[in-house]
Parts: structure tokens; C-alpha cells; sequence
């Protein structure tokens, strides 16, 4: 009887360590962010040609493409895991919860490919 009730040492444990790949990707992402950041203004701070040709120059290389990519869709995972664990905390209506799920995904692949047009196209 022990088993059925789920109690004790035969506990079933499911679920263990759900968060902690969440937990370090949000961590991983933040890195990159930052770093992101100080080059960016790194970048603003010693640059004398400060112009939209001077940021087109900078968003022309094909490595500050990749890199910017990288941190946006960084970002964006970011943004998904935070926010699905608001909805999760704080909204106890499964089909609220579901509705604002499906609407925060739409909209970061919509930021997501919104992204890459603007910076393929510089």
C-alpha cells in the first residue's frame, strides 16, 4: 500500500532538475548580453566616425552580424523562459495561461525574424 500512495523511500519523483537547464541558460544568455553590450559601447565610445555610415560600417561585417544574431536570439530564449515561468507562477486559468504561452511564442518568432531582415539588410 505504501507504493499506491506514493510516500517514502518509492516515492516517484518526476520532474527532478527541470529548472536547472532554464536556470543556466538564462544565466548563459545574460553572459552573452553583457558582452554584447560592452562591445557595443565599447565600440560607441572610441569610434570617430560616429554616423549612421560609421554603424552601417560596424553592421556590415559579417562576424557583428552573426554575433548580433546570436545575442538577439539569446534574448529572445531569455525573454520565453521568464516569461512562461510568469505565466506558469501567476496565472492559475489553464487556457489563459496556454493563450498568453501561444501569443508570447508568436510574437518572439515574429521579433526574431524581424531581426535577421534588419540585419541582412544592412
Amino acid at each position: 500500500m505504501a507504493s499506491k500512495n506514493n510516500i517514502g523511500q518509492r516515492r516517484l519523483v518526476v520532474g527532478a532538475h527541470y529548472g536547472v537547464k532554464d536556470w543556466l541558460a538564462q544565466r548563459v544568455t545574460a553572459i552573452v548580453m553583457v558582452v554584447y553590450t560592452l562591445i557595443l559601447l565599447g565600440t560607441f565610445l572610441t569610434a570617430q566616425n560616429f554616423t549612421y555610415e560609421g554603424w552601417a560600417a560596424l553592421f556590415s561585417r559579417q562576424w557583428f552580424k552573426l554575433f548580433s544574431a546570436v545575442t538577439f536570439f539569446g534574448l529572445f530564449y531569455h525573454v520565453w523562459v521568464g516569461m512562461r515561468d510568469i505565466w506558469m507562477d501567476y496565472v492559475k486559468n489553464a487556457g489563459i495561461k496556454l493563450a498568453l504561452q501561444f501569443i508570447t511564442v508568436l510574437l518572439l518568432v515574429a521579433y526574431a525574424v524581424w531581426t535577421v531582415q534588419i540585419l541582412w539588410s544592412v
